[in-house]
């Protein structure tokens, strides 16, 4: 007895439809396929996810929920692929099953390129020429599509341009655009691992991995699609001279950064005086360096600029900065008490360093005051040098008020001098003209 019988006995009637038993089957399977694909996505997204963020994978962009997703769809495509070998024989079952295959084979694309940041719409194309492909490729081969998509086209020259060659080059460059992001991530995490080199040494490592990978994959992408270099060799030329000129500036830029990277000279960290601006290097990139300011300011500075005017680099050797914190006293005060009232302000604050000590010279006898000159030490000065000498000002008025010690200030007397006013002469007289 088949399946309409039973449904017939219940009150059900169904009308007569071909292969129904078929499509119920093929459905049965597909819908299968999706429970299954769900809950192992929900089993064992936690345990791959804690493998890769253990390996050193970005734990925000390998989370549970992600790896959940990608897990669920890669699952639910196989199984569907499984039962699209266990469903009975049948046009419209086949169909149903190859569309729930491309439909799956999408979403697993989707989710991929998600977690390659190949952007969204990269991801849909590249995902429905997946969905596409899987679905015909299970109602019977690749051949008629591709022949198909073939005579979509036009000749230029001794060469053909079509639908599929087109297709097949946005696969693969989008198929290597992922495995440059992946091999680039992998390779950052191992090597920003690397206890064995220091953080300058680690950047340019990086980097140059990075530019090999990219190298790699355009010769790579270039057999792949069969592009040949040698019809190229005049516009290559012509093209290399062109950029030779115009991207001077970056390409010496790009020099500079590498040797700044290899010298090590300037690392991210280290804080340094360029010019007018101050701060510390966040980054060093590919054409300029990142200097973050005390403002919140950052500034970009190219890295040609760094090789030919003079940089200050206040952490190239150690990390320690001295401050000089001028202070001037009046003539009547005690001048032992103070210098050892200043030296207690400087040791009070927070971030001076009490080895080595703070002292105070004695710098001259100026106009108005005894010239001092407080110095101290910090080893941070990524955080600045202006609330550090405020600290110390502040507790040095306090510590003046408190024991009488005179802070002068530039004082001027005036003297005016009077003088005899003669009288004017008669005005008749200056009227007679001859007359002194």
């Amino acid at each position: 007895m088949d399946l309409r019988y039973w449904l017939a006995a219940l009150g059900m009637r169904i009308p007569d439809v071909p292969d129904l038993d078929a499509i119920l089957v093929a459905s049965g399977l597909v819908l299968g396929a999706l429970v299954l694909g769900w809950l192992a996505g929900r089993q064992g997204s936690r345990r791959i996810a804690f493998w890769l963020q253990r390996a050193g994978a970005d734990g925000e962009r390998f989370s549970d929920k992600a790896i959940e997703a990608v897990l669920r769809y890669a699952v639910m495509a196989l199984l569907v692929l499984l039962a699209a070998s266990a469903a009975p024989p049948s046009p419209i079952a086949s169909f149903l099953v190859a569309l729930a295959l491309g439909a799956v084979t999408g979403l697993l694309i989707v989710r991929v390129m998600g977690l390659l940041r190949g952007g969204r719409m990269l991801a849909a194309i590249v995902a429905t020429i997946g969905a596409v492909a899987a679905s015909a490729g299970l109602l019977g081969g690749m051949a008629p599509l591709l022949a198909s998509l073939d005579a979509l086209g036009f000749t230029v020259g001794r060469h053909r341009l079509s639908l599929l060659s087109t297709i097949n080059a946005v696969i693969t460059i989008a198929v290597l655009y992922g495995l440059v992001r992946v091999a680039n991530n992998a390779l950052g995490h191992i090597i920003g691992r690397a206890s064995a080199l220091d953080l300058s040494q680690r950047v340019l490592m990086q980097k140059l991995a990075g530019i090999g990978v990219v190298l790699l994959a355009v010769m790579i992408g270039v057999d792949l699609l069969g592009i040949d270099l040698t019809a190229l060799t005049v516009f290559s030329g012509a093209a290399g001279l062109a950029v030779g000129f115009g991207l001077q500036k970056t390409f010496g830029n790009l020099i500079a950064g590498l040797i700044l990277l290899m010298d090590r000279s300037i690392k991210p960290g280290d804080v340094i005086v360029v010019g007018e601006t101050f701060g510390a290097v966040g980054k060093i990139g590919i054409r300029a360096v990142s200097v973050l300011t005390r403002d919140g300011k950052e500034h970009l500075i190219p890295n040609e600029q760094l090789m030919t005017e003079p940089v200050e680099n206040w952490s190239y050797s150690s990390r320690n900065v001295r401050i000089h914190i001028p202070v001037g006293i009046g003539y009547s005060s005690d001048l032992a008490l103070a210098q050892r009232l200043m030296i207690e302000a400087a040791t009070a604050a927070a971030r001076v360093l009490p080895q080595p000590a703070p002292s105070v010279w004695l710098k001259g006898f100026g106009d108005n005051s005894v010239d001092h000159d407080i110095l101290l030490w910090i080893a941070d000065p990524e955080l600045g040098v202006g609330n550090v000498r405020s600290d110390v000002l502040n507790r040095v008025w306090k510590l003046f008020a408190e024991h009488g010690i005179e802070i002068p200030f530039p004082q001027r007397d005036i003297h005016v001098r009077s003088w005899q006013i003669e009288a004017p002469r008669n005005p008749a007289e200056q009227a007679i003209p001859g007359r002194d």
